[in-house]
């Protein structure tokens, strides 16, 4: 099955303007058992409450009749259950939960999908592809920045990305590169199929739910024709005063620009971009920063106070300096991110105080170890141990809330510590590498 996609991918690789064939003939029982093994078993349940374990029950009798349904265009998809995450900002994330026969219908689709386009994306688009990552997201601005000549940056990012994209658009560029109509109808049909939240079912008039598998790869595609494409063939056709780079991850974006005007120019349009897709420009994640080697020095020119910074993907760039003396930018966690999860933590923690102090400490350092894992990137050591330092401080108050009697003071805390030992701050990943 992976030889099929290879070859799927590699023959658009080599001419750009190749459709790919009828992929009718992989979707099939094996593809299907493929997926149902790569399937954890810690994944959410949707909404018919059936995780990998209820599916293994007859097996090959539902992969056989899935496949069957996907080849006869009957297939018809479970809406997915919706939950509600808040974000920095506020607002809330609607992530959705595909039923686990909605997991495997989603796969093949997302296979041939990522297969037929991963060689006609640019090399300035991460996140949800393989070794491009956030990660590299965060690099890129700094690369352009540090290695080149711009001194401006201009962060851009989409209202309600997943949920305000317009199905019909999308689906028009892929129809250019799949002409098997079996690929794109389970697309196409899931995001009808609306979700439920709170037990009531409610139709979905555009959008794609975000924590499915095809949506994060037709995301992607989304990207490259509202904003790669329009920044190449239609911005660039007017000249912009020098150097100018891009950077994008699913509905974030951050271009780099030698002269102030033309970063003003691509705020101006960039509008224009997104409103082909359905897509809206967040004014709180949109603005214009000058950022970098020289711009401490035109600023104190000009008397403007201090350099600015800028948030990208819940990280704070700012201004610092190598050991070499050089300008380089310094990563940390935004304030408004690290506020949140400090009150969703105390929350949790106050929630949870009647757990036995075992189970408390130990649930306390999962939540650690996956605070350092996400976040634990270069020049970001800081924020994490005052993450670490405010979680202790919750902790230690839980035991005092369970009765009038103080407990402890904070020198048997430490000797607690010991005993059950929390995870220590680290740094996971050197971005710099």
């Amino acid at each position: 099955m992976a030889a099929k996609l290879d070859g799927t991918s590699e023959l658009p690789a080599q001419n750009p303007q190749m459709a790919s064939a009828p992929l009718r003939r992989l979707i099939n029982i094996g593809l299907l058992g493929e997926r149902h093994q790569e399937l954890g078993g810690e994944k959410a349940a949707g909404a018919d409450h059936a995780a990998k374990a209820g599916c293994g029950a007859g097996l090959g009798e539902n992969l056989n009749s899935l496949a069957e349904r996907l080849k006869r265009k009957s297939y018809k998809p479970q809406p997915p259950l919706r939950a509600c995450m808040p974000k920095a900002d506020g607002k809330p994330r609607p992530p959705g939960m595909a039923a686990c026969e909605g997991k495997l219908a989603q796969f093949a689709p997302e296979r041939v999908l990522e297969a037929a386009y991963e060689p006609k994306l640019r090399g300035r688009m991460f996140g949800f592809r393989p070794r491009l990552g956030c990660r590299g997201a965060l690099k890129e601005p700094s690369r352009l920045i540090g290695y080149g000549r711009a001194g401006c940056i201009a962060d851009a990012g989409a209202e309600g990305f997943f949920s305000n994209m317009e199905r019909g658009r999308i689906l028009e560029p892929m129809r250019f590169r799949i002409s098997g109509p079996n690929i794109l109808r389970p697309i196409k049909k899931t995001p009808a199929a609306g979700a439920v939240e709170g037990g009531k079912w409610r139709a979905s008039g555009k959008g794609s739910e975000q924590g499915s598998l095809a949506p994060p790869t037709v995301a992607n595609i989304c990207m490259r024709c509202a904003l790669a494409q329009w920044f190449d063939i239609a911005f660039k056709r007017q000249p912009c005063g020098g150097e100018c780079g891009l950077a994008a991850c699913a509905g974030d974006s951050a271009a780099a620009f030698q002269r102030k005007d033309g970063a003003e120019r691509f705020l101006k349009a960039i509008a224009d971009g997104f409103a082909l897709f359905g897509l809206e420009l967040e004014r709180a994640k949109t603005r214009l920063a000058e950022f970098g080697g020289f711009a401490g020095e035109n600023l104190k020119r000009r008397r403007q106070g201090k350099p600015e910074t800028f948030d990208f993907l819940g990280s704070a760039h700012c201004r610092s300096k190598s050991k070499n003396g050089k300008f380089r930018a310094e990563r940390k966690t935004a304030r408004g991110k690290l506020r949140l999860e400090l009150a969703e933590m105390n929350i949790w923690a106050e929630r949870s105080r009647h757990l036995p102090l075992k189970d408390l400490f130990f649930m306390i350092s999962l939540k650690l170890r996956g605070r350092c894992q996400c976040c634990g990137i270069a020049d970001n050591c800081r924020q994490l141990g005052s993450f670490g330092y405010f979680a202790k401080r919750m902790l230690f108050k839980r035991p005092d809330r369970r009765s009038r009697k103080k407990s402890c003071a904070w020198d048997g805390f430490e000797q607690m510590l010991k005993i059950f030992p929390l995870v220590l701050p680290r740094i996971h990943v050197n971005i710099y590498s």
